[in-house]
């Protein structure tokens, strides 16, 4: 996944999206356009557009609008002998940034890892001036300047999408704080325009417009792209967010209580956050029923059960027994409180808010269901709250 044209810091307010289950960074570290965050600015020169002409009818003005590889356009096919075409022309005020598969050829050795979404999956057109409003549209232009609907899609007022630039978005209500709660999620048409959800993604009839709502983009904001899940946040929204300074602090804080096995007395440690999925001798494990952490052991580990159910020593409980491991995204934090909750069955490890924030988003997947999931993996949360309360025992020296 890609945001397309290159980001030049400026004065202006700048504005981050932050891609799920990476956990702040790609396991080969992030480089080039494959990252685990974008930071979208203020460019040099304006890029944006906006609708111009419409050619209702198949014309030789038409024609030439889609063969012109400087003129962006967008082409309705109504039939094999109609196409409605909406001419776009340049907008000094706005800056136009693009979500979808990179294109680009690579000179990696590695094997290309195949992306879920379309190749030019939606746009975003940001203001150059303040406010800096930024809006979403369903389908990215091609290299050629370009968008194509054929048959397949729905024409309602010039407006439309097809199966593969299905754009739902969700706002926060109170925004992306603390006492935020879960949104409405809603489909952003072609031009803009805000519908509810269609009962599948496939479905030909679409749902109702939504007059009230607007395509901006809101701190907190989801953008789900057939699976690529995105959250937006403005600086301004970020500046009340920890930052990774602050939650590695935590972790030393953490590791400075000495934190004990009850098991093996042995001390335990979280794992410098640079060194995420390596599981270290000293890593603290929970088991996920009841909260009580403890270092790697083999109690409870009985043939005749899986290895994912353990039976607790200190309240013989049982259920998944994991390592534990500290969420590293700060953009995902909705405060800056100490992380005492972890994802179950995951492990991830944050604040209370945020975990409880987190566990009430209902997040596309499949073609019509959702589930509450990990923002730091991405994996669907279980269990009655999807968390726990983690259960320290402090030295007893």
């Amino acid at each position: 996944m890609f945001v397309c044209g290159q980001c030049i810091l400026s004065t202006a307010a700048f504005i981050f999206v932050f891609c799920f289950r990476y956990n702040g960074s790609l396991p080969n570290g992030d480089r080039g356009r494959r990252k685990s965050r974008f930071a979208l600015c203020k460019r040099t020169k304006a890029n944006g557009v906006k609708p111009s002409t419409v050619h209702v009818a198949c014309t030789p003005q038409a024609a030439k609008a889609i063969s012109n590889k400087d003129q962006h356009s967008i082409s309705y096919t109504l039939s094999r002998a109609q196409t409605v075409v909406v001419e776009y022309t340049h907008d000094a005020n706005t800056d136009m940034f693009q979500i979808g598969r990179s294109t680009d050829q690579s000179n990696s050795d590695t094997q290309s890892v195949q992306s879920t979404i379309s190749r030019f999956a939606c746009r975003i057109i940001c203001e150059r001036n303040p406010p800096y409003t930024a809006r979403i549209y369903a389908a990215g232009f091609d290299s050629s300047k370009n968008i194509f609907l054929g048959v397949s899609f729905k024409l309602f007022s010039f407006d439309g999408w097809t199966n593969y630039k299905w754009g739902p978005c969700e706002h926060p209500r109170n925004g992306f704080v603390e006492d935020s709660k879960p949104g409405v999620w809603r489909e952003i048409s072609v031009c803009g325009n805000v519908f509810s959800l269609r009962e599948t993604r496939s479905a030909q009839q679409r749902g109702k417009m939504v007059d009230s709502e607007t395509n901006e983009l809101l701190d907190g904001s989801l953008i789900d792209l057939c699976g690529a899940t995105l959250l937006w946040r403005t600086a301004e929204g970020l500046s009340h967010t920890p930052t990774v300074k602050h939650l590695e602090a935590l972790r030393q804080e953490i590791n400075a209580a000495r934190p004990q096995c009850p098991v093996g007395f042995n001390t335990l440690a979280f794992p410098s956050m640079k060194r995420k999925e390596v599981v270290d001798e000293k890593q603290p494990w929970v088991y996920l029923n009841c909260g009580h952490v403890h270092g790697y052991h083999n109690w409870g580990n009985k043939e005749e059960r899986d290895g994912k159910d353990r039976e607790c020593p200190m309240c013989r409980s049982r259920g998944p027994y994991v390592p534990l491991w500290l969420g590293c995204e700060a953009g995902f934090y909705v405060d800056a409180g100490p992380p005492t909750h972890a994802f179950s069955p995951c492990g991830h490890v944050c604040s209370e808010k945020t975990v409880a924030y987190w566990s009430q988003i209902p997040l596309p997947h499949g073609t019509h269901t959702f589930h509450a999931a990990c923002p730091f993996c991405a994996q669907q949360l279980m269990g009655e709250q999807g968390y726990i309360r983690l259960i320290f025992q402090g030295p007893v020296d």
